[in-house]
């Protein structure tokens, strides 16, 4: 089974930046599919973007494109999201997620039902 735990979470103004991390222990970080899901009160919880287990294939929800990078460094067992110019609307609690991906398929398909591992979640709160 694998660990996440998320770091890099806070208040910070409109317009402003924010890069959170997801350090990943006990299993093979290098064979997960891994993404990065928000859920703000009274919300579902949302994919916010996801990577492959190489990291050659990224998707970005159409609400962070432009704004949110993911990317992950294998060596590190390290998964990050690089946010950049934070609106009042990205509020929520985000959370690091992994998903197996054991046949090799470079898959970026994250939902909550297939993911098998979750962080504990990081505030972000983005103030007007």
């Amino acid at each position: 089974q694998v660990q996440l735990v998320e770091s890099g979470g806070g208040l910070v103004q409109a317009g402003g930046s924010l890069r959170l991390s997801c350090a990943a222990s006990g299993r093979t970080f290098a064979r997960d599919a891994m993404g990065w899901f928000r859920q703000a009160p009274g919300k579902e919880r949302e994919c916010v973007a996801s990577i492959s287990y190489s990291g050659s294939r990224t998707y970005h929800a159409d609400f962070v494109k432009g704004r949110f990078t993911i990317s992950r460094d294998n060596a590190k067992n390290t998964l990050y999201l690089q946010m950049n110019s934070l609106k009042p609307e990205d509020t929520a609690v985000y959370y690091c997620a992994a998903r197996a991906d054991t046949a090799w398929t470079g898959t970026v398909y994250l939902n909550s039902y297939n993911v098998d591992t979750w962080g504990q979640g990081t505030q972000v709160t983005v103030s007007s």
